[in-house]
């Protein structure tokens, strides 16, 4: 395939895509919350989509969320490195790299379940997408710090690799095991590979010079 195609620019535009986001995932959380059916044609089940056909799910799947506290943690981590990444990239690159992500971290946790025999979970949640985001903002700003709990100042790229520690040993140890937490590391591969393909960035290699 043309490079130049996988490589061509949105023109640069800000658009508040990261606000908009936010807003549709409010408005469907509420809106499940009154009809529960809502849930199972939105959430991503593996099932539904083997039997019935029903692939939206992958799309879908990351706007809606299990509670408010699921809801409420995900969206602030939307609106603190989204907000940053999309003013960096533009909002039409953001919104792609945003869907893009967040549904090839679906289709890959579809594609686990299926081969491990758990047909009827119920995956949803912007996790995966906003892993994407996070791994995205420590690329752009690599120099940036986030307050850990508030206090604990850690930089950028090290907050993706402890993440990446935790939800390797979460999921090779199996706790939490409500939480997805291979979609999470699909999130932070699929934005490595983005960002690479697409951008020609490596982001090891940026990181890289952080520590010099």
């Amino acid at each position: 395939m043309n490079t130049s195609i996988l490589r061509k620019k949105f023109p640069y535009t800000f658009n508040n895509m990261t606000l908009i986001l936010i807003g549709i995932n409010v408005v469907l959380f509420f809106l499940s919350s009154t009809n529960q059916k809502v849930i199972y044609y939105g959430s991503m089940i593996p099932v539904f989509i083997l039997r019935d056909h029903f692939y939206w799910q992958f799309v879908t799947y990351m706007f809606f969320h299990a509670n408010i506290t699921h809801l409420l943690f995900n969206m602030l981590g939307l609106f603190f490195f989204g907000s940053q990444v999309e003013k960096r990239i533009g909002s039409w690159e953001f919104l792609l790299f945003y869907l893009l992500t967040g549904i090839l971290a679906g289709i890959f946790s579809y594609a686990v379940y299926i081969w491990t025999g758990n047909y009827v979970v119920i995956l949803m949640g912007a996790s995966g997408a906003v892993y994407a985001v996070l791994l995205a903002f420590a690329v752009f700003f690599p120099f940036a710090r986030i307050f850990i709990f508030g206090i604990i100042p850690v930089q950028a790229p090290v907050l993706v690799v402890i993440y990446t520690i935790i939800e390797v040993f979460s999921q090779v140890s199996g706790r939490n095991s409500n939480i997805a937490h291979l979609t999470h590391l699909a999130g932070f591969g699929f934005a490595y590979l983005y960002i690479l393909i697409r951008m020609g960035v490596n982001p090891i290699e940026v990181w890289k010079r952080t520590r010099h």
